[in-house]
């Protein structure tokens, strides 16, 4: 007889998931929250007293090829960290403070010890921005991926008063640039890790170099730094904040200019970056000019604030409380060419 899981889908595997995440889910719920796992869909009470002029702000992304560490290592506890990190540090781009946060998982079969794992880092990241994990989509699909492979993505909606935006608008000359550590290579650039650790080079994930702290894998599986608290605690704290750039694919070369308003440009100090072992060792292994590794990782430094000359010591202390270093890398030049400089 044919059924849906001789076909390669288990309906009793999905409700088995579903049953072991739940508790764990509305362990991440805020005030706004309405509805329970397991409806169609999500339903959310936004409190607009708190804002005049109230806007929606959202952005989706997924995590790339570091799923494929993932996959070598077995280990799934951090890459839902990496899915949540990666659209709320978006957001909070522009001063939005996340509210809810939804994920799509895709595999080939649906291992549910794999799959819960995978949600424990969701809703961590979740718990770090201080948003709701309001529901998502599991979709067992046999054949389409590779036997214990998955795909992953993320969506998050946040608010900010219009008033309030943070968009680059009120930047001038003289301002300085703010780098705020990275915890790692966060999700970006593994095509290129991958390239340099296990294609020129035969590396194990449990291999240990002397630059690094932790063994490879360890150190490639690192989560993505979320900025949310430390960030929405300084624009609370009345702040300057006159832009900022949360430093994706691309490195500050490519992603700090769309923050910049079109006649400003940044100087940036290479000396000034806290450039972390795991890239100069890279740039070692697969002989990679810093021109290349500008444009495609962080170099150290995830998230970037440009403010007042005058608030970077109060903001150097107050990321400290949160354990994160920051440091002035640059200031802003009035060009007219919207770019970054070396």
């Amino acid at each position: 007889m044919t059924t849906y899981k001789s076909s390669g889908v288990s309906i009793d595997s999905g409700n088995e998931f579903v049953s072991r995440i739940k508790d764990k889910v509305k362990s991440t719920y805020t005030k706004g929250v309405v509805s329970s796992i397991g409806g169609f869909a999500a339903l959310f009470r936004i409190d607009f007293t708190k804002y005049k002029k109230p806007l929606l702000v959202s952005s989706t992304d997924g995590v790339g090829t570091k799923l494929k560490i993932a996959f070598m290592a077995n280990k799934h506890s951090t890459i839902g960290i990496d899915l949540v990190a990666m659209s709320v540090n978006d957001v909070l781009v522009y001063g939005a403070k996340p509210l809810f946060f939804l994920d799509y998982l895709a595999v080939n079969r649906l291992d549910v010890d794999i799959a819960a794992a995978i949600v424990d880092g969701i809703i961590d990241g979740c718990k770090q921005s201080d948003c709701a994990l309001v529901g998502g989509e599991t979709a067992e699909m046999p054949s389409f991926y590779q036997n214990d492979e998955y795909d992953c993505a993320g969506f998050v909606v946040g608010v900010v008063d219009e008033d309030k935006i943070i968009d680059g608008s009120k930047i001038k000359e003289g301002d300085v640039i703010l780098g705020v550590a990275s915890s790692g290579i966060h999700s970006n650039g593994y095509s290129l890790v991958r390239n340099i650790f296990f294609k020129k080079n035969s590396y194990s994930l449990d291999h240990v170099f002397p630059e690094l702290d932790a063994p490879l894998g360890e150190v490639l599986l690192r989560p993505t730094q979320i900025y949310v608290k430390p960030v929405l605690d300084m624009i609370d704290s009345g702040f300057n904040i006159k832009a900022m750039c949360h430093v994706t694919g691309g490195g500050i070369t490519e992603n700090l200019p769309r923050v910049l308003a079109k006649r400003f440009s940044a100087k940036i100090e290479l000396n000034k970056i806290n450039v972390l072992p795991i890239f100069k060792l890279m740039a070692k292994l697969g002989q990679v000019e810093t021109e290349e590794m500008m444009r495609v990782f962080n170099m150290g430094v995830g998230y970037i604030m440009v403010i007042p000359s005058d608030e970077a010591d109060k903001a150097i202390k107050t990321l400290s409380r949160y354990s994160l270093k920051s440091n002035v890398i640059g200031k802003i030049i009035d060009d007219g060419k919207n770019r970054v400089i070396y």
